[in-house]
């Protein structure tokens, strides 16, 4: 702005009039800002990378439509798994479930996908999955990322196997009939779970590495041996176990060696009492520990009884004599 015309006229019109008056000085505070001159323009550096803005995508455009597509197609997908790092694939009795991360509305989590294949070859869209694999009594959970592309992942199982067999002291075979087995985990038995029971004799169970608490059943009343076992990665471990005990047989004679008598009522009892075993019939048999026993024979109003002993060893004959009492 230029002020020295506007000054001069000024000057010129109050010399005409009244005597000048002393200029009085303003504040600083109310003059007027000048204009700020204009800045130079700042010189663009070499170096640095444009900023470019994404285009902006509708929710419902085709661009979108198709990126949706893309990532929620499904992929494939291959699952092995193996039993130890250097063994070779298992090719058959697995079972593979494939479920969902993240849980539903009701707390769930969804399958996905099931296959009994060896080698599972499956479709998922891409996200984030748990993975249960079972081999036998053998199971693992771990997890599983489907991407776009191939996807290829393999398990370990580190499992092992058992095998279990049971015999009287002295290597007296028992009838594999008679023989039952149950595997528990280790520790304390209120904290045991069981891993599988009604296993038959010499029966390959298939299970995960570690310590089992196995129980051994010869017959179904109180002929009972436990053993700790320790099951390794990629191997079959073999077990037998000893029983104190012995198949029994009843008879109720009227001499020694004679012929049984049919339709007698037979209860077996403990020394301290408790009734462990009950039958109808000429000539009953069980399983019984070893031990000391009284076994009562009632044919209609009569009841005949006798005390026994069982030792371990080979099946025995036990008569009661009707002549006797």
């Amino acid at each position: 702005m230029r002020f020295g015309p506007f000054l001069a006229i000024l000057l010129g019109v109050l010399a005409l009039g009244q005597p000048l008056a002393p200029l009085a000085i303003m504040p600083a505070m109310a003059q007027q800002a000048e204009e700020m001159p204009p800045m130079p323009r700042p010189r663009p550096d070499p170096d640095a990378r444009p900023t470019i803005a994404p285009p902006a995508i509708s929710p419902d455009s085709p661009a979108t439509e198709a990126i949706d597509a893309i990532t929620s197609a499904p992929q494939p997908v291959t699952l092995t798994a193996i039993i130890t790092p250097d063994s070779p694939p298992i090719t058959e009795g697995l079972i593979w479930r494939i479920f969902d991360a993240t849980p539903d509305a009701s707390g769930e989590i969804a399958m996905a996908a099931k296959s009994d294949e060896g080698t599972a070859k499956l479709s998922l869209p891409p996200g984030e999955y748990l993975v249960h694999i079972a081999y036998g009594r053998a199971q693992i959970s771990d997890t599983l990322s489907v991407t776009p592309g191939d996807n290829q992942k393999t398990y370990i199982l580190e499992a092992g196997a058992l095998r279990l067999n049971a015999a009287v002291t002295g290597d007296i075979p028992i009838p594999p009939n008679l023989l039952s087995f149950e595997i528990f985990t280790s520790g304390d038995e209120a904290t045991r779970t069981p891993i599988a029971q009604g296993v038959q004799a010499n029966e390959i169970v298939t299970i995960n590495s570690g310590t089992y608490h196995v129980v051994s059943h010869f017959g179904a009343i109180n002929a009972v041996v436990r053993a700790d076992l320790q099951v390794e990665p990629g191997q079959l471990t073999d077990a037998t176990l000893y029983h104190l005990a012995s198949q029994i047989s009843f008879k109720l004679v009227s001499e020694a060696g004679g012929e049984a008598i049919a339709d007698v009522d037979w209860t077996v009892k403990t020394a301290d009492g408790a009734t462990i075993f009950t039958e109808l019939g000429a000539f009953p048999t069980t399983v019984l520990a070893e031990g000391t026993y009284l076994v009562l024979a009632k044919q209609g109003d009569q009841v005949f009884n006798r005390e026994f002993e069982v030792k371990p060893g080979p099946p025995q004959d036990i008569e009661v004599l009707t002549t006797a009492y």
